[in-house]
């Protein structure tokens, strides 16, 4: 959520940084001021009232203690129509607030200096790219067909247990998710992040401190008996551990792991994208998130995005970044690299890990603040990356590794899984 004192002062600023997502968004803005500037007058109404309150009530103290009853009597009649008065300014301030953060709920994040402007993927910037394509045969296999022929994965049971989206590990398959679990949760705590297990289901205050809700109501599940919602990221449950804390300067940054199932209801997919693991509605990820100083936040988002570098070529990957343009960024973020792997069955990249630096945009929201060498409290900068998102990484490990054989392990995961190769049964 925009902070109103930064679009009271930055107003041309942040219409021309909104723009980059290709909406007009000046309506909203001159709203919220309009809002504002009633607020204020209000709370400065408030203000002199209650200053007034407390004048008086040091007056017909005093008035007491000398004895003039009447007179004091008379102080204490205006003191019972002030605090009458108060009580309606309170009602009225506490609706103007509720009205202002209700309009800044609809209004996006604005978009960092070096994003450009643009509508789709399309005018994405690519800005890296490691690694070469394999050249499989002509008898190449998607990865739905190869889980089939291996029996790692049965999409069918899945639909028979749950539904479409829900997909059923076994065997090898089973093994290979938690290889890849535990070589993310290995790598993060090496970089030092600390490993959380959080809960996966999170209160609607959580939706809200994250900016899940209300922009991607929608697409999370919810368990109306219990006012709960099914977590579409650890990012939501991890974030928010931190929600109405005041952290010490020297406390600075805090970095978190942790590896939950995901739950998306992904309305309105359809065609080659939903075909085999490429879009689930429950799929296993490693998360990890930052809380930093605001003047260190973007170097650290590169150290994220190194992170993340690190795990797709020690997989052995071929993969490409891309900066996202303002029209295909997230609701929340102020800049934000997407990860592509390359499948060498689809021949089409699959997208693996976003990672973004939110600035103070969930912050404000969760009242996440720390306190400066000089005593003042301002909001921390929030960061997130998905390291890694695990269908999509298995999709390509097993179209890209497949031989004649069987499906070679990458070297980094040898290890974890106890051998080499994948061989049919």
């Amino acid at each position: 959520m925009l902070q109103v004192n930064y679009i009271r002062e930055n107003k041309e600023k942040v219409l021309a940084g909104l723009a980059k997502r290709n909406k007009d968004f000046s309506t909203q803005i001159d709203e919220v001021l309009a809002i504002d500037e009633t607020r204020r007058k209000t709370q400065n109404e408030l203000d002199s009232l209650l200053g007034e309150a407390n004048k008086l009530a040091k007056e017909i103290g005093d008035l007491f203690k000398a004895g003039k009853k009447d007179e004091a009597d008379a102080l204490k009649a205006r003191t019972a129509e002030i605090k009458e008065t108060t009580k309606q300014l309170e009602l009225t301030l506490a609706g103007h607030e509720e009205a202002q953060k209700q309009l800044l709920y609809q209004i996006p994040n604005v978009p960092f200096e070096a994003v450009v402007q643009g509508k789709s993927a399309e005018e994405n910037v690519e800005v890296f790219n490691w690694g070469t394509i394999p050249s499989l045969e002509e008898s190449k296999k998607p990865h739905w067909e190869l889980a089939a022929e291996y029996k790692l994965i049965d999409f069918e049971l899945g639909v028979k247990i749950t539904g479409a989206g829900f997909p059923v590990y076994m065997g090898a398959g089973a093994r290979l998710q938690r290889a890849l679990i535990n070589f993310f949760l290995d790598e993060a705590q090496k970089a030092g992040y600390k490993e959380v297990t959080p809960p996966h289901m999170v209160n609607e205050a959580s939706g809200y401190g994250t900016g899940q809700l209300p922009d991607k109501e929608g697409q999370m599940y919810y368990v109306k008996e219990d006012d709960l919602y099914l977590i579409p990221t650890a990012e939501v449950p991890l974030t928010n551990l931190y929600r109405d804390v005041i952290l010490k300067e020297d406390e600075l940054p805090v970095l978190m792991t942790g590896y939950t199932p995901c739950f998306r209801r992904e309305a309105g997919s359809y065609g080659k994208d939903v075909r085999g693991l490429n879009r689930l509605h429950q799929f296993d990820k490693v998360e990890i998130v930052q809380l930093a100083h605001p003047d260190k936040s973007y170097d650290i988002l590169e150290t994220m995005v190194e992170h993340v570098k690190m795990l797709l070529q020690k997989l052995e990957l071929p993969f490409r970044i891309v900066r996202l343009c303002g029209g295909d960024m997230g609701f929340t973020s102020a800049m934000t690299y997407d990860f592509e792997v390359y499948s060498a069955a689809q021949e089409r990249w699959l997208e693996v890990s976003s990672t973004s630096n939110f600035e103070t945009f969930q912050a404000n929201r969760l009242k996440c603040r720390f306190k400066g060498q000089d005593g003042k409290t301002q909001l921390v900068h929030t960061l997130n990356g998905s390291a890694l998102a695990l269908p999509r990484i298995m999709a390509s490990l097993l179209e890209n590794n497949q031989t004649a054989n069987g499906i070679t392990i990458p070297a980094a995961l040898v290890p974890y899984m106890g051998y080499a190769a994948i061989e049919k049964n």
